[in-house]
């Protein structure tokens, strides 16, 4: 939960701001977004190994100069 406090002589978008920075940051409205919808495991998991698979890709090239 993310909480808040005003500042003394703090406008309201000023405030409004830090707190969206704050959500950001502390990752609530990626998780709202991943549990908008239902996501089979199969789904997940296939997810998870392309990412993977992109990532060491990334690395091979890296390590091949």
């Amino acid at each position: 939960m993310v909480k808040l406090l005003l500042r003394e002589k703090e406008s309201i978008q000023e405030a409004v701001r830090r707190f969206r920075k704050l959500v950001e940051r502390s990752g609530i409205k990626k998780e709202m977004r991943r549990r908008e919808h239902y996501e089979k495991p199969s789904e997940i998991n296939r997810r998870a190994r392309l990412r993977a698979e992109r990532r060491n890709k990334s690395m091979r090239k890296l390590n091949n100069r």
